[in-house]
């Protein structure tokens, strides 16, 4: 007789199975998503206050802070002497890069949608990159780079030209890179663990800055539509 497809069990197992990724690596991502989450958390509370108390009013002093906690964690060796230390960094910046730096004119009310419109986005990207076959999304690498430099050049002849168009063209292949920089960096955190670099910390830097452009982007889009 003809199987009853509502009868099979799903094995939701399987589908957090990744048998192309070593056991420790696995153990290092837990590491980095566990860390990326507690940014997340730390960068929403920062937000939070900043709406609360307006705290951050001095942009300037908030990115030389941030700015400075960066490159502190940069100078400090990862190892397990100094990981609260880094840690108490990480979620430092985080709470300063909470700060929103959307344009006043953005209504507040698209900041949850942007986020969750983001939260959607990086899942299904990083997703993507842990399923996908090892080093397939490294050869984003140059591309990626390529078009950071055609923003950035498009940003400066748009200073002088202030064409609409252009800066929404500009917002988009923005959106599409910083896609591509969750592939590329989630594989790369990947190799980068497989060669014996653990260092959870700064790996989830890089997601993390992957999520805030994202958001960014997102939000400026969504400012532009509404």
């Amino acid at each position: 007789g003809t199987m009853n497809v509502f009868d099979r069990s799903i094995n939701f197992d399987a589908l957090f199975k990744f048998s192309h990724i070593s056991a420790s690596t696995q153990e290092h991502l837990k590491r980095v998503y566990a860390s990326f989450a507690l940014c997340m958390f730390v960068a929403a509370a920062g937000a939070y206050i900043n709406v609360v108390t307006h705290l951050f009013q001095f942009s300037f002093l908030t990115g030389l802070g941030a700015l400075g906690l960066m490159i502190w964690l940069t100078a400090t060796p990862h190892s397990r002497e100094t990981e609260q230390k880094r840690l108490g960094m990480l979620a430092g910046f985080a709470f300063l890069t909470g700060r929103p730096r959307s344009p006043p004119l953005l209504s507040p009310s698209i900041i949850p949608t942007a986020f969750l419109g983001t939260a959607t986005i990086f899942a299904c990207f990083s997703l993507s990159a842990l399923y996908a076959r090892r080093r397939s999304f490294l050869y984003l690498g140059g591309f990626l780079l390529s078009g950071l430099t055609l923003m950035l050049l498009s940003s400066v002849v748009n200073a002088f030209m202030r064409s609409t168009w252009l800066f929404t063209a500009n917002l988009y292949l923005g959106l599409m890179i910083m896609c591509g920089f969750v592939l590329f960096d989630t594989q790369l955190i990947i190799e980068k663990a497989e060669s014996g670099d653990k260092d959870y910390i700064w790996h989830c830097v890089d997601l993390f800055l992957d999520f805030v452009n994202i958001f960014r982007e997102l939000l400026m889009i969504l400012g532009m539509t509404e």
